[in-house]
């Protein structure tokens, strides 16, 4: 794997310097839609996920080079979480950045950056934890090989 730049953002640290999108290894654009807005003029709260979602799901697939859907082993999202910075609005577009915090036996932590496409300072970031399980008995069971191997080529954060 490869490591980030030493500038890490700790959450407990607000003077923690926040990641770019130079510290990403991956970045998927995601257009937003007009029903993304909430009462409020901005994306909501909830869209962000969605954002996390289809980035990592999109990364998988082409990574891999297999579709994820089909494998006897898929990942099940255990936990995420977003620090809102800045928000965004319909019409923008988004850039979702992809790092890697932890990865385990069965379980990979991500680290997502969200940006308005052009820029490079984050406005919201998340982290997003897949467990692996047995598709049909939903035990827990390591990475798939072809997932692990895709995983290392994804810079290790500690953002």
């Amino acid at each position: 794997m490869t490591q980030s730049s030493d500038d890490r953002h700790d959450s407990s640290n607000p003077k923690a310097p926040l990641p770019t999108l130079d510290d990403f290894g991956d970045v998927r654009l995601v257009p937003t839609r007009w029903e993304d807005n909430d009462h409020y003029g901005h994306i909501n709260n909830v869209v962000y996920y969605s954002f996390f979602d289809t980035a990592v799901n999109l990364w998988l697939l082409e990574s891999t080079g297999v579709d994820i859907r089909t494998l006897p082993e898929i990942g099940v999202v255990v936990s995420s979480g977003c620090q809102f910075l800045r928000s965004l609005s319909f019409p923008d577009e988004v850039a979702v950045g992809l790092a890697v915090r932890r990865i385990g036996t069965s379980s990979v932590t991500y680290r997502l950056g969200v940006f308005k496409s052009g820029e490079h300072e984050v406005r919201a970031l998340g982290e997003f934890v897949h467990v692996y399980v047995d598709a049909e008995g939903r035990t827990t069971v390591p990475i798939p090989a072809v997932i692990r191997s895709a995983l290392e080529g994804l810079p290790l954060v500690e953002f």
